[in-house]
């Protein structure tokens, strides 16, 4: 009877320096090991960022998010995320709390950064915030721009284009004057539209200018110098432009001895002109619906598999449909 008691007494023991033992790994990876001060940040953003996400200073566990809680502003809103921290942790006044995942499978972190200033903040303070840069986010509003210039620039060329080569095989079986006559109002319509056009390019390359600053701190310099030489290739693109544009003026006077000449040769190429303008206006709409998808894909599946990484060792096998 005593051995059973001894017995009892020792893996009731075990028991409880087991539960002793995993409240206090709980504790410490929550960061909650002891007294704490509690800090707060305000952002535009908050995805990822929930009760219990890690507090990390310069890399360092030091705390995590207790509460995020929405603030209107007019008709936006801001979100102010209270967050505590290790008690008497010294925070330079110019710190920044950044809204970060240190990986692409890493789950998102407040990541602090020490400033430089010899002023500390006070328990309670606002530390001020920053929101990650999201490279998927840039490369969707980069598409939206490109998608924006076909649909009010290069489509509207494309059909006016495709008009104009209708109207020029039918100037072809009249007269020849009328044609070169209505040649030269389409050389002009090109010529107005191109200056539009560089216009666009331009402001284009202005905002991947811009965007490449966020971009340093994502990509690799091997595909920084990647995207300086697109960037290249759309400056010259634009200068060809500008040079098309004072060279379609001399085209006219060589196109009238070009149509008298070669009458039947240019029918048939006003055939095949048609047929490639009228395929490209048909497939421009699926172009742009699958680039756009392809980004929305690339989004989920970047957000999916930092939520759960166990996504790409484990998952459901293909259903085996073969007949036994």
């Amino acid at each position: 009877m005593r051995n059973s008691k001894i017995n009892y007494l020792i893996a009731g023991g075990f028991v409880l320096a087991m539960l002793v033992g995993l409240v206090v790994s709980a504790a410490m990876l929550t960061g909650r090991t002891g007294a704490t001060d509690e800090y707060y940040a305000i952002y535009k953003n908050v995805t990822g960022v929930k009760f219990g996400t890690q507090v990390l200073y310069e890399g360092y566990p030091i705390g995590q998010v207790d509460e995020v809680t929405p603030v209107p502003e007019g008709s936006k809103m801001s979100f102010k995320v209270n967050f505590s921290i290790s008690k008497d942790w010294r925070l330079p006044e110019d710190s920044i709390a950044n809204i970060a995942a240190p990986g692409l499978l890493s789950a998102i972190t407040l990541s602090v950064t020490a400033g430089t200033s010899e002023n500390i903040l006070k328990p309670g303070s606002q530390v001020r915030g920053r929101e990650n840069s999201d490279m998927f986010a840039l490369m969707s509003t980069v598409a939206d721009d490109i998608s924006d210039l076909t649909e009010k620039e290069i489509r509207p060329l494309l059909h006016t284009i495709n008009r104009t080569v209708g109207t020029f095989g039918d100037m072809i079986e009249g007269s020849g004057e009328e044609m070169v006559g209505d040649l030269a109002g389409m050389v002009r319509d090109i010529s107005t539209r191109t200056p539009r056009i560089i216009d666009n390019i331009e402001q284009i390359t202005n905002k991947v200018n811009r965007s490449s600053d966020e971009l340093n701190a994502l990509l690799t310099t091997e595909n920084r110098e990647k995207i300086e030489s697109l960037i290249a290739n759309m400056d010259k693109a634009a200068t060809n432009f500008t040079q098309l544009s004072g060279n379609l003026d001399s085209m006219i006077t060589d196109l009238s001895g070009v149509v008298t000449d070669n009458k039947s040769s240019i029918e048939k190429s006003v055939v095949d002109l048609r047929y490639v303008a009228d395929s490209v206006a048909r497939h421009i709409d699926s172009l742009n619906q699958n680039m756009d998808a392809a980004s929305r894909n690339m989004y989920e599946f970047s957000r999916q598999i930092r939520q759960n990484p166990g996504l790409l060792l484990g998952g459901t096998p293909p259903k085996d449909n073969a007949p036994r």
